[in-house]
């Protein structure tokens, strides 16, 4: 699987590079600036791209910038988007095209190898992965929203908070320690009570990960 890489911080960028290939991944190019990332999405075409929010020359959010014209030119190129911080705007703009194969982590988190590269596949393979800490910090700040996904009961919310990390059924049910059959009955009333038509499921999945983190 080949891999388009951009950070500037040289020594997080080699650890990356090493631990991606530790992993079988091939490194198609790493790169440390806005430009060079734009080029190397557009000619090499990689199979997902493992990318730091901030990069040069302007230092706020070039990365981000430069993954999502990427995705506008090649729809559903996977993006994996590294944050030093938790930003709501950046996780909005991840999900806005609800195409899926998108991630948001936080940068403390590469550190666990495992679930970094579980991140890197999920997303290389269409899925999500919201790194949990971002969908903790923002279910915290939504306790009065009016709007559907007000109608859901605490369990449905805690099956959307692993729905909005990228598992599975199988991979909440295993998280809840409840039966795959009654994550299934979850999911379908989620869909219901946000107002999702019947479609493909992985799509609704990206639309009601999107419902979630939709206002402050």
């Amino acid at each position: 699987m080949r891999v388009v890489l951009a950070e500037d911080l040289f020594l997080l960028r080699d650890g990356l590079i090493r631990l991606l290939e530790a992993y079988d991944f091939e490194i198609a190019a790493a790169v440390d600036n806005g430009p060079d990332l734009t080029r190397a999405l557009e000619e090499l075409k990689p199979d997902v791209a493992v990318v730091d929010v901030r990069l040069p020359p302007s230092f706020t959010d070039e990365g981000l910038q430069c993954a999502l014209v990427a995705r506008r030119r090649r729809p559903g190129l996977p993006v994996l988007v590294l944050s030093q911080h938790v930003d709501q705007l950046y996780a909005r703009e991840l999900l806005a095209d609800g195409s899926g194969a998108i991630g948001y982590l936080l940068k403390d988190r590469v550190f666990d190898a495992e679930h970094f590269i579980d991140a890197v596949r999920r997303v290389a393979s269409g899925g999500t992965a919201m790194d949990p800490e971002v969908i903790s910090q923002l279910v915290s700040r939504r306790s009065a929203w009016e709007q559907p996904i007000n109608r859901l009961t605490p369990r449905e919310r805690e099956v959307m908070e692993q729905m909005a990390q990228g598992r599975s059924n199988g991979g909440i049910a295993a998280q809840l320690v409840i039966t795959e059959r009654a994550i299934t009955k979850h999911v379908a009333n989620i869909f219901g009570k946000l107002g999702l038509a019947q479609a493909d499921d992985d799509n609704r999945r990206v639309l009601a990960v999107l419902a979630y983190l939709d206002r402050d």
